[in-house]
């Protein structure tokens, strides 16, 4: 049984999910603020984020309200590049989810099978491509951007992006070498509240932080480079933000992110 203050993360299974087990291993609040705050002295000097922060939701997971609205409060942290990705495999519950997308379902499987672990449930928070937390968590979510950096997944390759003249423009810089990978464009909505009329949240308003909306591939990385794309071609519903990441590995084998920058479209 859960504790007193402990939001346990969504157990079920159905034909295709398992939803995940308990979480192992938290830090206490007290060492995890300690240790970003090293962590944040170490790097003070580095203008860019220093985490790329991705939350698989659903409209119809009654534990994911508190995730979403952590979400929002962190995206409002200049240091972080926070997405939600909603995801669809709970709409069999009776709400069948208006912003989900079958890309983010499989780049959380992808992200499961790369670490090893199996573990798929939500809501999740994936950090720089390699570690996950319960996504209503902020404890583990800060403990889970330190066990990342420690374990090497770094944001060190620099990422520019401009908006001007309608066109979205991209500079990816050198950074530290690496294993090759991919850089991708998300149009990105900052703000869309849904009212949910059946299953599990029925007659909530939830307002859904940076969901990512559309998936444009720039190019394979292999070092820096330049892009530029249409602003037409960036805008979708309710986009008002771009984001763009360079990734190790590729769509199907996702692996530490190496780069990331987010900016509002004018």
């Amino acid at each position: 049984m859960a504790g007193a203050g402990m939001c346990a993360p969504l157990i079920r299974q159905d034909k295709d999910e398992v939803g995940i087990l308990t979480l192992a291993g938290r830090w206490s609040i007290f060492g995890v603020v300690a240790a970003v705050l090293l962590a944040a002295t170490a790097t003070g000097a580095h203008a860019g984020p220093r985490a790329v922060i991705e939350l698989f939701t659903s409209q119809g997971c009654s534990s994911c309200p508190p995730a979403d609205k952590l979400v929002g409060e962190l995206r409002n942290d200049p240091r972080l590049v926070v997405v939600s990705l909603p995801v669809h495999y709970w709409d069999y519950l009776g709400w069948k989810d208006t912003l989900a997308d079958p890309r983010h379902t499989a780049r959380q499987k992808a992200y499961s099978r790369m670490r090893g672990d199996g573990d798929v449930y939500t809501p999740q928070v994936v950090v720089n491509g390699t570690v996950h937390a319960l996504g209503s968590d902020r404890a583990a979510i800060e403990g889970a951007v330190v066990t990342a950096r420690d374990r090497g997944a770094q944001l060190s390759v620099p990422v520019q992006v401009a908006v001007a003249n309608g066109q979205v423009s991209i500079t990816v810089g050198k950074g530290n070498a690496g294993p090759a990978g991919e850089i991708w464009l998300w149009g990105v909505a900052s703000a869309v509240p849904v009212a949910i009329r059946r299953g599990e949240n029925k007659g909530r308003t939830i307002t859904y932080s940076n969901v990512v909306r559309r998936w444009i591939k720039l190019g394979d990385w292999a070092g820096p480079g330049t892009w530029t794309v249409p602003l037409a071609q960036v805008k979708a519903e309710m986009v008002d933000l771009v984001a763009v990441i360079v990734q190790t590995g590729s769509t199907a084998t996702p692996g530490a992110i190496r780069g990331a920058a987010i900016a509002q479209l004018h």
